[in-house]
């Protein structure tokens, strides 16, 4: 987000022509506190049910893109982790992001104890806006718990078709009430990298590259598929069960992220903000176009098709790559942008595969690397960008979610075990872990 917002904000008088015809009526009125509160509250309500709806993106492409003996169960964990993040986000996750400020929702030693939701009262008068800031706290908190969703969402398709429900379930808690939060805190809650100068606009670091942190981490400890990788270094092709679904959730994806670069203007409540939303809606656009093309043609001169799930996974690498910074860049910077980030799916995702990671649906190249470089790509167009700070930052951030999340892993792996058996993972866990297959009229693939 491009505001620090856990500190009280003022609201600006903007002057806005007037549409009389009296000679009187040329001078410039200012637009009232609470029209420009209504609009700042409503901006953050669209942009988060668009960014709910991402949630939806991630399960029909993560369901796309796994064998048909495993979709139930990475339904399932989709609709879990979003659940879960709701209410561990509300419990502690959103005070830790923003400690001590006027936007906690407890808002003293919030970031040591787990909060007591108070929102504004109920009907609230036009005349107390001034004690609420410039947009409800119930509207940022539903846009930030979206945001920190979303991460959590980033690791489950990663980890698919071999880890058990439990103990993935038990690291989304963690990582939504703890990991995403202090280091969001860090940046969007006033922290020491926003005052270093760090520049994320909506999260290609705070959000993507944690999820992809976390998810190489796991996919590490984890180990791949049975049968992905011989004793030779040959890799086997495991194709998903439905590329229609997939292909579904791409543009589920696509849609929700004008909510989530849009809404992260915070700011509605005049002409100069909706003008940015607008430049912002079309560049986070033509970014996704960008790595779409790119991707397209790039596998077919190298492998002599066009690969329709590259094609997916570079739309949504333009996608991340846009997202540090989808304001400053004109319409063919960010196309280059994007671009760049279908380039980074394609040759990632087979190093990946040279180094016997398995990552089911290529969310470490998508959002991991595709969100490291776009974070760098914010000094090509951002003249206050700093590209030293930039690069400290992406650092500083990985070294923390690798090291707490191997730390996390490494205990349920101790504990609980990550791992479903051999038996479990040839047969599929929909039928051993959840007792029902979401194909049960088919073989299984």
């Amino acid at each position: 987000m491009k505001m620090t917002k856990f500190l009280p904000l003022a609201v600006a008088a903007v002057a806005l022509p007037s549409m009389g015809l009296a000679q009187d009526a040329e001078v410039p009125a200012a637009v009232p506190t609470d029209v420009v509160f209504i609009l700042n509250s409503l901006l953050f309500l669209i942009g988060g049910f668009l960014v709910f709806w991402m949630a939806a993106g991630f399960a029909m492409l993560e369901a796309g893109l796994v064998r048909s003996k495993n979709v139930t169960m990475q339904l399932t964990k989709n609709v879990a982790l979003y659940s879960l993040a709701s209410i561990f986000y509300y419990l502690i996750g959103y005070n830790l992001m923003y400690p001590l400020g006027s936007w906690a929702i407890e808002g003293y030693f919030s970031a040591l104890f787990p909060a007591v939701g108070v929102l504004e009262p109920v009907g609230v008068a036009a005349d107390a806006v001034d004690d609420y800031g410039y947009a409800s706290t119930a509207s940022d908190f539903f846009f930030q718990l979206m945001f920190c969703a979303t991460t959590a969402s980033i690791v489950s398709g990663t980890l698919a078709e071999r880890i058990k429900l439990w103990p993935f379930l038990i690291f989304v808690i963690i990582l939504t009430s703890i990991i995403y939060p202090l280091q969001a805190s860090w940046k969007w809650g006033g922290g020491f990298l926003d005052e270093m100068g760090f520049l994320d606009f909506a999260g290609s670091t705070v959000v993507h590259s944690v999820g992809g942190w976390a998810a190489l981490v796991g996919a590490i400890i984890l180990g791949p598929r049975l049968g992905k990788y011989d004793s030779t270094g040959k890799i086997h092709p495991m194709p998903g069960s439905n590329l229609a679904l997939a292909t579904l959730g791409t543009f589920i994806l696509w849609l929700g992220w004008f909510g989530f670069n849009g809404g992260s203007q915070l700011a509605m409540g005049s002409i100069g903000d909706v003008a940015d939303v607008s430049r912002i809606f079309a560049n986070t656009n033509t970014a996704a176009a960008g790595g779409a093309i790119t991707a397209l043609i790039l596998t077919q001169v190298l492998y002599k098709k066009p690969d329709l799930t590259m094609v997916l996974n570079g739309a949504l690498a333009g996608l991340v790559s846009i997202t540090a910074e989808p304001l400053t860049p004109s319409l063919g910077m960010a196309t280059l942008i994007g671009a760049i980030g279908g380039v980074i799916v394609v040759f990632t995702v087979p190093m990946l595969d040279k180094m016997k990671i398995d990552d089911v649906v290529g969310a470490i190249p998508v959002h991991l690397i595709a969100g490291i470089w776009g974070t760098i790509a914010v000094v090509l167009t951002n003249p206050d960008a700093s590209l030293m700070v930039q690069l400290t930052s992406i650092v500083i951030v990985g070294a923390f979610v690798v090291v707490v999340s191997a730390i996390v892993w490494f205990i349920l792996k101790a504990t609980m075990g990550l791992r479903v058996s051999e038996e479990t993972e040839i047969n599929g866990l929909d039928m051993a872990e959840m007792g029902m297959e979401a194909y049960p009229e088919f073989s299984k693939g």
